[in-house]
């Protein structure tokens, strides 16, 4: 059977194509700077948003045409497993991601969910199998049940605690069935609602304890995917200790998880932290710490997390350009944590809008390789830091000053001169690269 009879397998067909079921920049064997354009995007698709959203938002019912539904549960999930992998090969990409409760029914216990699990991760591997289709990475969902309403690893219930933690071993179990490439710990509650009856102290040791539980019991059973954590700076937590990549790695070093792990970063996430996309991921690089990356927008209208599907060119450029820059991402990637908007209600809407993603990106990618090859950054940088090169700044940079020799040389030289940076024009230079 086929959830999309409509759709054949999506090509690349160039700019003058006026079929919507097709590339128009996306070419996976197009070579760039040494390397096909399908190894620079290495593309995944989200099973939460893809195969579980049904377009209900909070003034309004559930919309999405969806026809794998029925009104067995586990029918259902088995139903999601074909038409996702339909999704996935028509598509062409090569990954994708899940949480625990996307996948498989929670049935009335745990050791119920747990069955529901290895039941459909046996179908999801028979499909691996035979597609080559890859896990990029899967994660435990602790944040929408009521359990854990007050966390999961920085939870005040020991017993919650103790679920979590169930939760994590069976993730990493099924990495290892799945060959998973990296696990992610997204703490979606890790965080506090009021400082008054809050021990941040000891919820973020605790947080880190889990952490180390992880590492050990992966090591335990032969299997070790890189792992990442996914800062988010507010919802639904009024303030989540991972607030940013900067507070992450910050949390990173102090709790000696240097080398374990590394930040898997959404585009929406640092809206609402206040920061650029390229920020985040620059951040990241500067600290070896990039690993991969969520590939959404955000409405600069709207003060939430809207996952939408990306279409900024100007965004998608400088991103690509910082991962150019950190020579790749493997074994991470580029997974579309985006969702329809609800107007988008039909079936074909999802090839759609991954279409659209993919473009965005492939535009982007060629943008940055122009930028890279043509030194455009690192000209203005190298202009801009050029004092530093000879002279006193030289001297500096070698650690040969103190602050008795530069307050005689600040004495002879105090009138320093500064250059303008014409940043208006620099700004303009940029855009031509995005036509």
């Amino acid at each position: 059977m086929s959830y999309f009879p409509n759709v054949d397998k999506i090509k690349y067909e160039g700019t003058e194509t006026k079929n919507p079921f097709a590339f128009r920049h996306f070419n996976p064997e197009e070579v760039i700077l040494g390397k096909t354009m399908g190894e620079h995007l290495p593309f995944a698709v989200a099973y939460w948003h893809t195969m579980t959203q049904d377009g209900t938002d909070p003034f309004g019912d559930p919309v999405n045409i969806r026809t794998w539904e029925t009104a067995d549960p586990m029918e259902t999930a088995k139903n999601r497993v074909d038409a996702f992998f339909e999704i996935l090969e028509k598509l062409g990409v090569g990954y994708f991601c899940f949480h625990d409760v996307d996948i498989a029914p929670t049935g009335d216990s745990l050791e119920e969910f747990f069955a529901n699990l290895d039941e459909i991760t046996d179908l999801i591997k028979e499909k691996m199998d035979a597609t080559g289709i890859k896990l990029l990475w899967n994660t435990a969902n602790m944040f929408s049940h009521p359990r854990f309403n007050n966390g999961a690893a920085s939870t005040n219930n020991a017993e919650v605690y103790a679920y979590a933690a169930a939760q994590v071993k069976k993730g990493l179990d099924l990495s290892k069935k799945l060959d998973g490439k990296n696990y992610v710990f997204w703490g979606g509650r890790e965080g506090y609602e009021s400082l008054l009856n809050t021990d941040m102290k000891f919820e973020e040791e605790n947080i880190a304890r889990l952490f180390k539980m992880a590492i050990a019991y992966g090591e335990k059973i032969g299997h070790k995917p890189q792992f990442l954590l996914e800062p988010k700076p507010k919802e639904p937590s009024k303030h989540q200790y991972d607030f940013d990549a900067a507070t992450t790695l910050a949390f990173i070093q102090k709790y000696d998880l240097v080398g374990e792990f590394k930040l898997n970063l959404e585009a929406n996430h640092a809206t609402l932290a206040g920061h650029t996309f390229e920020h985040e991921l620059h951040v990241a690089r500067i600290n070896d710490a990039l690993g991969s990356i969520d590939a959404n927008q955000g409405d600069m209208l709207l003060g939430w997390d809207t996952d939408e599907f990306p279409t900024n060119i100007y965004d998608a450029t400088l991103a690509m350009y910082e991962l150019l820059e950190n020579g790749g991402i493997a074994p991470g990637g580029i997974n579309f944590d985006s969702k329809v908007r609800r107007s988008s209600f039909e079936m074909d809407d999802l090839l759609l809008a991954h279409i659209a993603g993919m473009d965005t990106f492939a535009r982007g990618l060629k943008a940055a390789a122009k930028l890279k090859e043509d030194r455009f950054f690192d000209d203005l940088k190298d202009k801009r830091y050029g004092s530093f090169k000879e002279g006193i700044g030289a001297k500096i940079l070698a650690d040969s000053e103190d602050l008795e020799s530069l307050t005689a040389y600040a004495l002879e030289h105090d009138d320093p001169k500064l250059e303008s940076s014409h940043l208006e024009y620099v700004k303009s230079l940029l855009n031509d690269y995005l036509v």
